[in-house]
């Protein structure tokens, strides 16, 4: 799996019925976020977290969708314990991937894993903890990969969002830490030329390949 290839299409069951993963996608942005396992503690808390902020993603015209390495019958039994302890129960898809068909298609576990995956431990599937960002193009844009033990940042998740909408429609990159508003910095596939077509009002350059300007609107 690498940034720019075509995320793998599939077919799964989900908490909100069968998906098409491309046809779900459509026009759309979209988040896949994975789990090890239902019932685990700091997952708990990120697929609450993501309930509340569902409605950011929304406005960037993104879909959101997890996946756990279980049966969708006991994402419904875990989002009620989610809802109890976190106030707010999950409000997108959740994958059922029992048969581990997706977790091994993202290659987050090696293509030998069977069985049951209730006889699976949380941490035989640790490597189930990723994020993807995918495109309207079905493109993978970006990928997160954490520990168990670290609960994921989504204001993260967001922020790059933010950053990977703005420099596909403009020429344009952001800087470390970079938050909506600030200051962006002109692609370096961008000739001085182009550039000053671009931003007539000219821009900052404390180095000849660093030319700051403001963000594009």
């Amino acid at each position: 799996m690498r940034i720019g290839e075509e995320a793998p299409n599939f077919t799964a069951q989900t908490t909100e019925g069968p998906i098409n993963f491309h046809e779900w996608i459509g026009n759309s942005w979209a988040i896949l976020f994975s789990h090890p396992k239902d019932f685990t503690p700091v997952c708990t808390t990120e697929l609450g977290y993501m309930a509340k902020i569902k409605p950011e993603f929304d406005k960037r015209n993104t879909k959101v969708i997890g996946l756990s390495v279980d049966a969708v019958s006991d994402h419904e039994k875990w989002a009620r314990d989610i809802e109890e302890t976190q106030g707010a129960r999950p409000n997108y898809p959740m994958i059922g991937d029992a048969d581990f068909k997706v977790a091994k298609l993202y290659d987050m576990l090696p293509a030998s894993v069977s069985g049951d995956a209730k006889a699976r431990t949380p941490a035989e599937n640790m490597t189930v903890r990723t994020v993807f960002i995918i495109g309207p193009d079905k493109k993978i844009k970006l990928m997160l990969y954490y520990p168990m033990t670290t609960g994921r940042n989504f204001d993260e998740v967001l922020r790059t969002l933010d950053s990977l909408q703005l420099t596909a429609k403009h020429k344009v990159a952001t800087p470390a830490n970079w938050k909506q508003g600030q200051d962006v910095i002109i692609s370096g596939a961008v000739s001085d030329e182009e550039a000053k077509k671009q931003y007539p009002q000219g821009w900052k350059a404390p180095k000849p390949y660093l030319r700051i300007v403001p963000q594009p609107r």
